[in-house]
């Protein structure tokens, strides 16, 4: 089947325990309910489900074809291209997953795509930032700050890295045994301890793996 329109790119962005993949979950479970035809994608780094299989943080979880490369992504345009692709776990498909994306979105394929904006440095984690800039939508979640319970638009790695941490590699897939997510005042480990100890005159609350 031919289609005329080029599809649309939707981005669901944030930290870590944000509740990107729920999201993401939650719009591939809507969009099946009305009929389309989806692939739902994750970067086979992520194994903490098992083989082929997305999980949450709060333990829902879907089937999934695991890639390692944008590349991978071609064979999904042969044939009649699914109505939506979902990915998640973008960051770690590197900046070319950006033209990936492209030639989906010139066959008419809708693409939801989830993923970290901001590495556990406070910097950019490309492609996000760019698959933010070109989309049609952009979901920017926050998760809750386990200093002081605020919004938190950042995340921090309790144990040290010698790697880029913008880099794919095994040592950035982890949950709350390496990582926490803080709010701007507390994202700096200096000030709160690696434990997540609350700095002084800041009252600790329940955190949220959201």
């Amino acid at each position: 089947m031919h289609r005329s329109e080029a599809g649309r790119l939707h981005v669901i962005a944030g930290p870590m325990f944000a509740g990107k993949t729920e999201e993401l979950l939650r719009r591939v479970r809507r969009s099946r309910l009305a009929g389309a035809r989806v692939e739902v994608i994750g970067h086979a780094l992520d194994t903490r489900a098992g083989a082929e299989r997305l999980r949450t943080h709060l333990g829902a979880s879907l089937p999934a074809r695991m890639m390692s490369t944008p590349g991978e992504l071609s064979p999904l345009l042969a044939g009649e291209p699914p109505d939506l692709v979902a990915i998640d776990e973008a960051q770690f498909f590197g900046p070319g997953l950006v033209p990936a994306i492209d030639a989906l979105l010139d066959a008419g394929v809708q693409v939801e795509a989830a993923g970290l904006c901001v590495t556990y440095d406070g910097d950019g984690f490309e492609p996000v930032p760019t698959l933010m800039a070109l989309a049609e939508e952009v979901v920017k979640l926050t998760a809750v700050c386990t200093v002081c319970g605020r919004d938190a638009a950042f995340h921090v790695r309790l144990a040290g890295s010698t790697g880029d941490p913008r880099s794919a590699t095994a040592e950035q897939v982890g949950g709350v045994e390496s990582y926490q997510a803080r709010c701007r005042r507390h994202r700096d480990l200096r000030e709160t301890g690696a434990s997540g100890a609350p700095g002084a005159g800041s009252a600790p609350r329940a955190a949220s793996s959201g």
